[in-house]
């Protein structure tokens, strides 16, 4: 299991080969706009090597912590998600699609430290909420949720008639 992200090929056989890695608070540290807290994650990294090309089936299995964005708790998400990478020996082309990467031949080593982290951010929801329990209840703060109940404004009720007459004029156009 490794802790760097660097793949070295140049020295490998055309063929099959399997790598492991390691994902850990150390990795999530390392990006100061993180939003993901902590994690524990393996990555495996399924290569295919050809004399033109690199063809890498990555697969990211574990949990991270992340902020609840209804309550402001923190809470652990499980996370597994696989992605294709391809790599291309050559001059770059201008790929527009950012699962095909183009290297030097000269290049002899790939670090996929940045396809990890996005790979991880990419496969979190956009709406982050503690799961359910077994009961449909929410596992959210119950402190949280009880000053969110409180201070909820009920619309009709704070009705600011200056709106309604904005309302109205959008209403004659």
């Amino acid at each position: 299991m490794s802790c760097n992200y660097i793949i070295a090929f140049s020295g490998l056989k055309e063929g099959h080969h399997i790598f492991d890695f390691e994902i850990n608070d150390k990795f999530f540290e390392s990006f100061e706009e993180s939003e993901i807290m902590n994690g524990s994650l393996f990555a495996t990294v399924d290569m295919e090597k050809r004399a033109t090309h690199l063809d890498l089936s990555i697969t990211i299995k574990g949990s991270v912590k992340v902020c609840c964005d209804r309550c402001l708790d923190i809470f652990a998400y499980p996370l597994e998600c696989t992605n294709r990478l391809l790599i291309r020996f050559g001059r770059s082309m201008g790929e527009e699609d950012p699962d095909i990467i183009s290297m030097l031949p000269e290049d002899h080593e790939i670090d996929l430290r940045q396809h990890f982290y996005d790979y991880i951010n990419l496969a979190l929801p956009i709406k982050r909420v503690h799961p359910d329990d077994e009961k449909g209840l929410s596992t959210c703060d119950p402190e949280m949720l009880k000053k969110l109940k409180e201070l909820l404004v009920d619309d009709e009720e704070d009705n600011d008639p200056g709106w309604d007459e904005i309302e109205n004029l959008m209403d004659n156009n």
